[in-house]
């Protein structure tokens, strides 16, 4: 079973959170409107083997957004942090 560390309500269940993606991507600038900026950024994405960062969000919690450090070739978790303050130092 996957448990996230959540930096307010502790170590949770995945079923509590909602994975939303590759947290390494830059999305396009606020206002661009280049369709094939867009498109790549929401339809096209790689499918890594090993660590990786991954937004998720704690739905049955705090409704945070977090970060998080996970092997997707072992499942193994590592650090999480909120979105909104950037990678810690």
């Amino acid at each position: 079973m996957l448990r996230i560390p959540c930096p307010h309500c502790g170590e949770r269940d995945y079923t509590e959170f909602r994975y939303a993606g590759d947290a390494t991507k830059t999305r396009p600038a606020h206002g661009t409107t280049d369709a094939r900026a867009w498109h790549d950024h929401v339809f096209l994405f790689v499918n890594p083997k090993g660590p990786h960062r991954e937004h998720w969000q704690h739905v049955q919690g705090c409704r945070q957004w977090l970060v998080l450090e996970r092997d997707t070739g072992t499942n193994a978790v590592g650090r999480s942090w909120l979105a909104r303050a950037g990678e810690p130092s």
